[in-house]
């Protein structure tokens, strides 16, 4: 059963970049569509900008090889290695510097901002505010002063109401099934 999306009369005719993606759910693929629209963008000679919000350590994230080898595009990781190099289990807890490092990631979207780019992916950025590591109203500030020219994507789980309003296309990735729950363990070049 499909449903009409809702028409947004703010950008009604709008032309060229300058609008804000939102990718949200507790299904997989937030990133990954994100991605996509990073390479179509580059196949388009575009400069392109990521901001990866709570996502420090450079052994679980293989699309960053990739990214490091493509011209026109920086990235930058922010927050701190959550997986235990040992157990391999995930720590939740919210420490001081996952504010710290949240915060840094703005500072580093917001330098963007003026640095002529026209894509930035604020990955991440859903649910690092939804954590309380960064507020609502930060974030909300930050896409004040998005230039009339720069595409925003915003990925993450738990997604405010007030990205949802902002934003003027939502896709929430529904879970229906995933094989992590049968404990098949994340797979690299897959999962991560």
């Amino acid at each position: 059963m499909s449903t009409k999306p809702e028409l947004d009369h703010r950008i009604k005719g709008r032309q060229g970049y300058g609008l804000i993606q939102l990718f949200t759910g507790h299904g997989k693929g937030k990133t990954t569509a994100a991605l996509g629209v990073v390479i179509r963008a580059l196949g388009a000679g575009k400069r392109v900008g990521i901001v990866y919000f709570d996502k420090g350590g450079d052994t679980h994230y293989s699309e960053r090889k990739i990214l490091d080898q493509l011209a026109g595009v920086t990235y930058v990781a922010t927050g701190r290695d959550r997986i235990h190099p040992v157990t391999g289990q995930f720590d939740f807890s919210i420490q001081e510097i996952d504010r710290e490092e949240a915060h840094r990631g703005l500072h580093e979207v917001e330098k963007m901002l003026h640095e002529g780019y026209d894509l930035i992916v604020m990955d991440e950025i859903n649910s690092t505010t939804n954590l309380g590591m960064v507020s609502e109203e930060e974030v909300l500030a930050l896409l004040d002063q998005q230039p009339d020219t720069l595409e925003l994507v915003l990925t993450g789980r738990d997604a405010p109401q007030t990205f949802l309003d902002r934003a003027h296309l939502v896709t929430e990735m529904n879970l229906k099934k995933h094989y992590f729950y049968s404990g098949v363990q994340a797979r690299e070049g897959i999962d991560y």
